[in-house]
């Protein structure tokens, strides 16, 4: 492989991860090195950023492997200071929606959740063929994430948890939405929303994936 193409998913070694030094040739860490440093200013000369990182560090060093996304949602939004918490849900995953929401009250939290479907507007509006919708001929709402952004923009939340908003849609929502965002789970209607699960099985039942 020719230093250039090299990255971080091509290195079997994970020097950065342990310290195993040296680092191998192409190495991201030394190639970006003056990114490298950038960074680490953003983290440092950024208050959002800085308690955002800290929170997350405290979360992953006090509770790997001991508590579930859930609960680790829970407690990073207290550690930074998020009182109004937004839920972008998929309208398919509603229920478990409506489950957290009464999670977040419980534990004294504020929830407001905004589902995809919301405005409630046909999907040709936007340019999308008739023969692209999941029941062609038949009345179908766009999912709306960029809607969603905008609403919990409004409520001003502190903190975003997305929900199982489709490839794509996740993408617009972080993009216009003004606070912070985490992801509760990812959906994946193949896997019953476990996405990484063909990942595991690639040498067996999603062979065709490789």
């Amino acid at each position: 492989m020719e230093f250039d193409e090299f990255s971080c998913v091509d290195c079997y070694k994970v020097t950065c991860d342990n310290q195993n030094f040296p680092y191998p040739k192409g190495c991201n860490t030394e190639k970006y090195a003056q990114i490298v440093d950038e960074a680490v200013e953003l983290f440092t000369k950024d208050e959002q950023n800085k308690k955002l990182a800290i929170a997350a560090a405290q979360v992953e060093g006090n509770f790997y492997g001991k508590k579930t996304r859930v609960e680790e949602t829970l407690i990073f939004a207290e550690k930074i200071g998020a009182k109004k918490i937004g839920i972008a849900t998929c309208a398919g995953t509603i229920r478990e929606a409506r489950t957290f929401a009464k999670i977040l009250r419980e534990t004294g939290f504020e929830a407001v959740g905004v589902a995809c479907k919301v405005g409630n507007k046909d999907k040709t509006l936007i340019g999308i063929e008739d023969c692209d919708k999941v029941h062609p001929g038949n009345y179908e709402p766009m999912c709306n994430p960029i809607l969603q952004a905008k609403i919990l923009n409004a409520e001003k939340t502190d903190l975003n948890v997305m929900m199982g908003l489709c490839v794509g849609h996740d993408s617009l929502f972080i993009k216009y939405s003004e606070a912070p965002v985490t992801v509760l789970f990812t959906k994946d209607r193949v896997t019953g929303h476990n996405a990484v699960q063909p990942l595991y099985l690639t040498e067996s039942y999603y062979k065709r994936l490789v």
